[in-house]
């Protein structure tokens, strides 16, 4: 079983192949791949050092499966031809995720819908799959009308440069800006481009996805996404408004029996999630339940998860798993 993991260098892929040595993933071989630039350079994988190698040499060493981390125009560019010698490409970036011939999975909602002729996957936007994991079991319990999200999501979610410019701020320093304005003790209301919509792209990607990823295009859902000046995950404020009514203890019940999923909910304890918990941890973390008193059948809660690692990392790991324990690779 060889792996290739494009863009290994990089915030994304230097956490996938930390998921991989973690989750002891069963490959037999190791093909770090990045841009001409970085070829040469050295990773480390349980121990051993690799040398990163440019996309046509790996393409050339036939990997079963390809991790893709690199950005929507290099995806755009190979992961066709990557395909086309018979790998399995699974893709972090935006470049397939709305396209009708590509699967977009989150393993605990819709693997299912995978085959041995899907030889591009696409691997959801991180805000979008925390929150699909928690919608799916409830949706099938009670069916969803409608959701409003607000995000809170980290600087990681950039990049390093933003990282870089984070801590640069806390310390008084000056340094190349990856956001328009200062985060530090600040947030921002913009995570990616703006839309004629008055949406920006990352919003638009959380009622697209969604629906895409559910198989169901009734679901309404609006969203407002915020950049925070915190490292270690996203956290989202959900508003569910379901076709039918529910018993709340039945609804944390259900929760807490669906797989990937960590609830804290424990109010008098002052337990709830928050990204500095839920830092390199691959569960999606769920508190603040309670039913929305202005309005019927209406369910507020609070998720929290890792976005390198569930929201990018973790998932494509985890979709790579699957394929391999049904046969598909």
């Amino acid at each position: 079983m060889k792996i290739a993991v494009v863009g290994a260098t990089g915030l994304v892929g230097t956490k996938m192949l930390e998921v991989l040595s973690e989750r002891n993933f069963p490959l037999t071989e190791l093909i770090p791949v990045a841009s001409e630039k970085s070829v040469g350079q050295k990773v480390n994988y349980k121990g051993t050092e690799y040398a990163v190698v440019g996309m046509q040499t790996a393409i050339d060493l036939k990997p079963e499966i390809a991790l893709f981390s690199a950005g929507g125009s290099t995806s755009l560019e190979w992961a066709e031809k990557f395909a086309e010698a018979g790998t399995t490409v699974i893709d972090n970036s935006s470049a397939w995720r709305m396209d009708s011939t590509k699967k977009l999975v989150v393993p605990e909602v819709n693997a299912n819908v995978l085959s041995a002729a899907d030889k591009i996957i696409a691997n959801p936007n991180c805000s979008t799959i925390q929150m699909v994991v928690v919608l799916k079991p409830l949706h099938d319990q009670y069916k969803i009308k409608r959701v409003v999200v607000s995000t809170y999501q980290s600087v990681t979610g950039t990049g390093k440069k933003a990282v870089d410019q984070l801590m640069a701020e806390r310390q008084g320093q000056t340094v190349e800006k990856a956001y328009p304005y200062q985060i530090d003790l600040n947030l921002l209301p913009h995570i990616d481009v703006f839309m004629d919509n008055g949406y920006t792209k990352e919003e638009m990607k959380m009622v697209n996805e969604t629906k895409k990823i559910m198989g169901d295009d009734i679901i309404k859902l609006t969203a407002t996404a915020v950049r925070v000046p915190v490292i270690g995950g996203h956290s989202e404020s959900l508003n569910i408004e379901f076709e039918n009514d529910f018993d709340l203890q039945e609804v944390i019940s259900i929760l807490k029996q669906t797989p990937g999923i960590i609830v804290q909910n424990d109010s008098a304890n002052l337990e709830y999630p928050m990204p500095l918990n839920a830092h390199n941890k691959d569960e999606v973390f769920v508190g603040r339940i309670r039913r929305d008193e202005s309005q019927a059948n209406t369910l507020n809660c609070w998720i929290v998860a890792d976005n390198l690692r569930k929201g990018a990392a973790t998932n494509a790991v985890q979709i790579a798993e699957y394929l391999i324990s049904k046969g598909l690779v």
